[in-house]
């Protein structure tokens, strides 16, 4: 048989069965090999997603928090300003918006109108003061409705 230089004879241990490199180590990942990696993200999933979704909602109910006082701080100027705190009629919206007949209005109060949503997309309850009473900011919570637990209670 007659070879050309630098080609040799072909061997049996040249062919590739699909499963081995040019190195002869294995080319691919078995199912077995895939099934544990699989388990492994699974597992991890289920250890580590119910521990982020608490941190989400803690965050959620804190943000509540400090916008409900930041909405405070704004009530107290506009009655710095207007003697008064706004009626339930004009609700928070006097805080961005001036109402009619409104003098010595110097806001707005708050950046933007946003602000007047809570974390959860609902908007935050104003009760205006009566007689000796306070006025009353509060967020009903992730469900909107009062009463409720952890993100679902209300945030005064």
């Amino acid at each position: 048989m007659l070879l050309l230089p630098g080609i040799r004879k072909a061997r049996s241990s040249d062919r590739c069965d699909g499963r081995t490199g040019d190195d002869g180590n294995e080319a691919g990942f078995t199912l077995v090999e895939l099934l544990v990696v699989l388990a492994i993200i699974g597992l991890t999933t289920a250890i580590v997603a119910p521990r982020v979704l608490n941190y989400l909602g803690t965050a959620k109910a804190d943000s509540a928090k400090i916008q409900i006082r930041n909405l405070e701080s704004a009530l107290e100027l506009y009655f710095l300003d207007l003697g008064e705190y706004p009626t339930a009629e004009q609700g928070l919206a006097a805080l961005s918006n001036a109402p009619q007949n409104a003098k010595n209005w110097n806001g707005p109060y708050l950046k933007n109108a946003a602000d007047l949503k809570d974390p959860w997309g609902n908007g935050y309850r104003y009760q205006a003061p009566e007689g000796d009473q306070s006025f009353i900011v509060g967020s009903l919570g992730r469900d909107g409705k009062p009463g409720g637990e952890g993100e679902d209670r209300d945030f005064p």
